[in-house]
């Protein structure tokens, strides 16, 4: 790579790094909030909090890298026109194509990051994500510690735990349960804990008492204890196999699921296929548009704000194209071919408007060609 293109490449660079660090930061605050709920009500600890939406930045960073390699080559490529930089490359004969080729060849290394993140790392990361928040959520543990709530962890059985003192001591419990026979029974205490053993949690009550109606006579049962084992038992439904999402799934899952039955997932799955084909395709698309809005009349600062509004506002469109492409390929599949047509048609298109090189014609006409 010639001196010109590194010079061009360590400009880019910088700013790519700043925006797509900044982006990044923002969005995964604004998407970590969604999920404070874990901590406040569940009971998950702070480390495993920023764990879990660490496991996020993959889904992010695919979306993030090329919208920073755009606003990188807007702003390099605008601070290098403003400075005369690459009029004084074109005046030693650079078309503009070489001068785009630094921009084109981060755009391709941007691109082959996004395919790694779509096919493997975000599905990799989003995966362990909704395992530990399944977990999560449907643990007892999580459950029994939300208090004043009166939780139903499995059809039959109602929790209820007034307040969590240290230690996680739970005080003013009461369990309903009408799970395994036709007489319900109530157990009331006055504090308890839930212990983990080798054949599941179970909670230990102290001070209180169990009632329960007997179904043939209707007589009320009483019985008070000072230390009771309450055994969740086998508490089925909070193990299920859980169905996975599009986006946990490999690409070759997205198009042979083998666990799909309905035709409205068959769609989803091939829809977030495709949206992992086409989406990285952006960066270079990104580039080719804010040069052709850069390089598309004379370098000087007449109109150049126009050039700019107008990259930002087709960006946006193409950007707002991939968010819906995925409803739109689900809701009418035929489509699909359509889409691809359009992005080679964009890019072409871009392609032309960046060669079309005014300037050097205008020299060219005038003699000045040094070639």
């Amino acid at each position: 790579m010639r001196r010109f293109s590194l010079y061009i490449v360590g400009q880019l660079i910088g700013p790519l790094v700043v925006v797509a660090f900044s982006f990044t930061g923002v969005i995964w605050l604004t998407q970590s909030l969604r999920f404070v709920d874990l901590i406040i009500n569940k009971g998950l600890s702070f480390g495993l909090f920023l764990y879990m939406t660490t496991l996020l930045l993959p889904s992010l960073l695919s979306v993030i890298l090329p919208v920073a390699l755009f606003v990188a080559v807007l702003y390099s490529y605008h601070q290098l026109i403003v400075d005369r930089e690459i009029i004084v490359l074109k005046a030693t004969g650079l078309s503009n194509i070489r001068l785009a080729t630094p921009a084109l060849s981060v755009a391709g290394v941007i691109m082959l990051l996004c395919y790694a993140i779509n096919f493997y790392f975000m599905p990799l990361g989003f995966h362990e994500f909704k395992n530990i928040q399944s977990q999560v959520r449907n643990s007892f543990a999580s459950l029994l510690l939300r208090e004043g709530v009166f939780n139903t962890p499995v059809d039959g059985l109602t929790i209820y735990v007034r307040e969590r003192g240290t230690d996680d001591v739970l005080h003013g419990i009461m369990v309903h349960q009408e799970r395994n026979s036709s007489e319900p029974s109530t157990l009331m205490a006055e504090s308890g804990k839930l212990v983990q053993t080798d054949s599941g949690p179970r909670l230990v009550l102290l001070n209180g008492n169990r009632q329960e109606i007997q179904a043939d006579s209707g007589e009320l049962s009483l019985l008070y204890f000072d230390r009771y084992a309450f055994e969740f038992g086998d508490a089925k439904g909070l193990e299920a196999a859980r169905f996975r999402e599009a986006k946990e799934r490999l690409f070759p899952d997205l198009l042979w699921p083998r666990d799909v039955v309905e035709e409205r997932h068959r769609r989803e799955f091939a829809a977030e296929a495709h949206r992992r084909l086409i989406t990285p395709l952006a960066s270079l698309l990104f580039v080719l548009i804010g040069l052709g809005a850069l390089f598309s009349g004379d370098f000087n600062r007449r109109g150049a704000n126009w050039r700019l509004l107008s990259a930002v506002m087709m960006a946006v469109a193409v950007q707002a194209l991939t968010f819906g492409m995925t409803g739109l390929i689900v809701r009418s599949p035929h489509v699909i071919p359509l889409i691809y047509l359009l992005f080679a048609v964009m890019v072409g298109v871009a392609w032309y408007i960046v060669a079309l090189d005014p300037l050097q014609r205008k020299m060219q006409s005038s003699g000045l060609d040094p070639s």
